[in-house]
Parts: structure tokens; C-alpha cells; sequence
């Protein structure tokens, strides 16, 4: 099962996401305390969906997830260079905050990926996520909504 972490007490209140873990690992490894938020399992169809950012779980009411289609992407170069200097900092902010987690050696190889990725290699405007394209060439592929 794949779980979707929202701010609890938030039915029908769009943008309550918070998380989203791929199994009970890593729901457990997130550095959130669990009883203050509300955690709905769902399926891997749709955690795939959110992580490759082709939907956006809106909101929820009980236990349903509302999901809505993701804004097409048309990425230049800066704006796509921005999107990952954005994400690299977040993922060091984590590894400086958290020398010891269990994840700090995946999330410290993910950012060495972000970090020599070739924006070169890429056709502009760039219209998919970058965690999709990840996905595509076979490499790891991280939403920001999985880090702890």
C-alpha cells in the first residue's frame, strides 16, 4: 500500500497534502509525528500519478482522495534549472538536519543526481516533470512530497 499524508482536520479543504510515502517503510521513516496527521492508503496507480506530477490529490473527505489533472509543464531552461536549485535545497536542508536518518544515503545520492544533471541534454520548452523524466531514463526518480 502507498499512503498520502495530509494535515489532519481537513476535509474537503483543498491543499492539505503534506507527504506522500511508496509503503509502510517509508511512512514510517518521514519525520512527522503520525497521530497529527491524516494518512489514507491508496493505490500505486495513484501514488505514481502524484509522484510523476500527472495528477495532484486536491483534497480528501474521509477516507477518498480527490485528485485533479497537474497543470501541463512548458519548462525553459532557467525556469527547469530554478525548479532543481529549489529541490537541491530542500534535500540538503533535510541531510544537514537529519545526519543519521535512514534515508540520508538516498536522498544524498538523489542530490548528487539533481546536482550533475545535464540541462543541456534536454529539448526546450521541456513538457514533462522532471521526476518523470528521471523515471523515463531508467535513473531514481524522488517527488518532493516523499522527502522526510
Amino acid at each position: 500500500m502507498t499512503y498520502f499524508i495530509f494535515n489532519k482536520n481537513g476535509d474537503n479543504v483543498e491543499g492539505t497534502l503534506s507527504k506522500i510515502a511508496e509503503n509502510t517503510n517509508d511512512l514510517n521513516n518521514l519525520n512527522i509525528t503520525q497521530s497529527v496527521y491524516k494518512i489514507i492508503e491508496d493505490t500505486l496507480e495513484n501514488f505514481n500519478l502524484v509522484k510523476f506530477e500527472k495528477k495532484n490529490a486536491r483534497s480528501y473527505n474521509e477516507n477518498t482522495i480527490n485528485f485533479i489533472d497537474s497543470v501541463n509543464f512548458n519548462y525553459n531552461k532557467i525556469d527547469l534549472e530554478n525548479h532543481i536549485n529549489m529541490f537541491k535545497e530542500n534535500i540538503q536542508n533535510f541531510l544537514n538536519q537529519n545526519p543519521n536518518h535512514p534515508d540520508k544515503i538516498k536522498w544524498s545520492n538523489y542530490l548528487s543526481q539533481l546536482t550533475n544533471f545535464d540541462l543541456n541534454s534536454l529539448n526546450y520548452p521541456f513538457t514533462k516533470s522532471l521526476v518523470e523524466h528521471f523515471n523515463d531514463i531508467g535513473q531514481p526518480s524522488l517527488n518532493i512530497l516523499q522527502l522526510p
